[in-house]
């Protein structure tokens, strides 16, 4: 048997039936180049070609059928704008059924034949009883044909230059198979070591390439599907695992192992409330880490109110125990503020001095505070965006806390590691966005995870409800008496970057309205969005803040960053626009204080089968976690923020939400190999170590802050 490299990296206009018009195409389109480029261009779903129903037995619109028949009144039609269409006829001996095509009508016209037997598959409409099918898969009968549709026909992606230039789906299958015929007789190495694929009882790489395209059953498609998505997820996890491996390896870390008078001082005498036990589970994980003389790299996850905060202080104490200085970078001034804030009231007494530094700090000030900072004058410094900037200069960094973690790019993070001096910082991110388990295991996969998944004891549930246009006039009423009670209410608008001038309008309308049923003087409001200067915003956040006003009306610009205490109510209009993961940042706003606080979503009646769903799963749990599992289940991995910038979930077959399983045991195999052979040394990991030397351009690099 020959061996298949130089077979697969034949240029694909060689393949018989592409050429080189249909080679530009496929490059241009698919980014197919090669044959292993076709090869590896899966099926997106398959069709039981065996199957075929009488035309007289269509009786529902909308479904998918395949019929077989033969074709007749063939005939271009023009129709409005000079635009022209195809018309025929396919008849069985049950009946007749309409085809029409608005694309690739001349190459269609010069391709079908009159008189001929053809297979179609495609949707049917009903209309007055006249049924259709508009563009429909088309193939002509032959002995080719129908060995390649044994049982279960495959179905891949096509577009519409490729289409109109006959290269549909039936084409690139027709094309698939000439491949599989040329690879017939060829080896195709194993990317997997032989043990792990007889322990897990996965079939050959070259069977399961064969049967993924042309199935003979769904037992084979099964075993296909298996075998890749397993290899797809197991090299994601050796990328991942074998990353942060070597980086403990390679990287040093600052060791804290004095716990001295500022962390034991504030335990003793500062700390507002008793801890969780999720938070003392967490702060023992990252204790271990900086006594450990290991570089930490720590994602800590928690829901909106459970205490993130405080453990960051309390591992930001453990450095300045041991002479080390520490910062907390935020994506807006608004929090970075409120960090400030809150940390400066938690540490008082205990002789720590704290600064803030953002793009608004400048003149003297900013000069006093960059060398107080170089000085080593300053333990804990607090700020936005401008801490990563070079003339911000430590005299002995040893942790950097960064919070909400998604707004900041990677290179932004990383600026701030390459503050240390020879060792770099530890690294402590945070994010209030709950994060599915699956993803955990992929886009941080390289990264400790630590969560705290409980609340603190005493807080109360905030109450959730949705409510349609009707019930208005209840809900103003409701607003009064909240107002009354002294308490403030939050009413937000939704604003999608493709529709601004739409949604400020709305913002707009909506702040008119609610000065008509909430007048002055009797009632102060306070607006805030996006579009506004960053002073304007700051003036008006502060107002209500300070309790001036007791209604913020604003876009999503509120979602990070407020705290009130004192606000109860939470009003989403147009509620069906939003995320889950919004609306749970959103609600998150409210039940800061010890009063009972309340949600309300407000909706249109024409609701979507999925905004039903969202808008059901808030009213019913206020469990973030669980809410991120529903939110990636209704919108799939790659649309969840920040994912399709990292390109770690480029899987072609695997789906993580699906998949969980086979994710899980790539996870654990993967592990259990290099907790055994770390550096992929013994023979019989060969294929692993190899595949690493060839795919080092996909593994993160070492310095990767997430």
């Amino acid at each position: 048997m020959a061996n298949q490299n130089n077979i697969l990296i034949s240029p694909v206009e060689y393949l018989k039936g592409v050429g080189s018009k249909r080679a530009e195409l496929l490059r241009s389109e698919l980014g197919i180049r090669y044959f292993k480029d076709l090869l590896y261009y899966y099926p997106f779903r398959y069709t039981d070609r065996t199957q075929f129903i009488k035309i007289k037995d269509i009786l529902a619109d909308g479904i998918y059928v395949q019929v077989r028949g033969i074709l007749s009144d063939k005939e271009i039609v023009s129709g409005r704008n000079k635009k022209s269409r195809l018309e025929a006829t396919l008849k069985d001996e049950s009946g007749y059924i309409d085809l029409l095509w608005f694309q690739g009508v001349k190459w269609l016209d010069s391709s079908l034949k009159d008189g001929e037997e053809y297979i179609v598959y495609g949707k049917v409409s009903i209309s007055y009883g006249k049924k259709s099918i508009v563009h429909p898969e088309i193939e002509m009968v032959s002995v080719d044909s129908l060995n390649r549709n044994v049982v279960l026909s495959p179905v891949y992606s096509s577009t519409e230059k490729l289409s109109k230039s006959g290269l549909s789906s039936r084409a690139i299958s027709k094309l698939t198979y000439n491949l599989l015929l040329v690879l017939k007789d060829l080896v195709i190495e194993e990317t997997l070591p032989d043990y792990l694929i007889g322990k897990l009882k996965l079939i050959s790489r070259k069977r399961a390439l064969f049967y993924i395209h042309f199935p003979k059953n769904n037992i084979q498609l099964k075993q296909a599907e298996n075998r890749l998505k397993f290899e797809e997820l197991f090299f994601l996890q050796l990328r991942l695992l074998f990353s942060k491996i070597s980086r403990k390896r390679k990287l040093k870390g600052h060791l804290f192992p004095e716990l001295g008078e500022y962390f034991n001082g504030f335990y003793e005498k500062n700390l507002p409330f008793e801890l969780t036990g999720a938070q003392k589970r967490v702060i023992k994980e990252i204790r271990f880490d900086l006594k450990s003389g290991l570089h930490m790299n720590r994602l800590l996850q928690g829901d909106v109110g459970s205490g993130k905060t405080i453990v960051a202080l309390m591992v930001i104490l453990m450095a300045l125990d041991n002479d080390f200085q520490a910062c907390i970078m935020a994506p807006t001034e608004i929090l970075a503020q409120q960090h400030f804030v809150s940390i400066e009231k938690l540490v008082a007494g205990l002789g720590i001095n704290i600064a803030f530094l953002s793009g608004s700090v400048k003149g003297r000030k900013r000069k006093s505070i960059l060398n107080s900072l170089y000085e080593g004058n300053i333990n804990i410094l607090i700020g936005t965006h401008a801490l990563i900037e070079d003339w911000v200069k430590f005299k002995n960094i040893g942790i950097v806390v960064i919070d909400e973690q998604h707004r900041f790019g990677v290179k932004q993070r990383a600026k701030l590691w390459n503050k240390g001096n020879e060792i770099p910082p530890h690294v402590l991110v945070m994010t209030a966005t709950p994060i599915p388990r699956t993803l955990s295991m992929t886009l941080y996969g390289d990264l400790d995870v630590s969560v705290i998944d409980e609340l603190p004891p005493g807080r109360k549930d905030i109450k959730t409800m949705h409510f349609y246009e009707n019930r208005r006039p209840g809900l103003v009423k409701f607003i009064k008496q909240e107002i009354e009670k002294g308490r403030q209410i939050y009413v937000v608008y939704p604003l999608i970057e493709e529709s601004e001038k739409l949604d400020l309008k709305n913002l707009q309308d909506g702040y008119e309205n609610l000065l008509h049923q909430f007048p002055r003087p009797e009632y102060q409001m306070s607006i805030v969005h996006g579009k506004m200067k960053p002073a304007d915003k700051e003036f008006e956040m502060q107002r209500f803040k300070s309790g001036k006003t007791h209604i913020l009306v604003g876009t999503t610009v509120i979602e990070v960053g407020v705290d009130v205490p004192n606000a109860s109510v939470m009003i989403i209009e147009n509620a069906e626009r939003f995320g889950l993961s919004q609306l749970h940042q959103l609600r998150g706003r409210v039940g800061r204080g010890a009063e009972q606080s309340y949600c309300i979503l407000m909706s249109s009646f024409k609701l979507s089968k999925e905004a039903k769903e969202r808008l059901s799963t808030m009213v019913r749990t206020n469990n973030g976690f669980e809410i991120a599992e529903v939110d990636m289940r209704l919108r799939g991995p790659g649309d969840i923020e920040g994912l399709r910038q990292s390109g770690l979930l480029d899987l072609q077959l695997a789906n993580i939400v699906q998949d969980e399983n086979i994710l899980r045991a790539a996870r654990v195999n993967c592990k259990n190999i290099l907790e055994e052979d770390p550096v992929l040394q013994l023979g019989k990991n060969i294929r692993l170590r190899n595949y690493i030397l060839k795919n080092k351009h996909k593994f993160l690099s070492w310095g990767r802050i997430s």
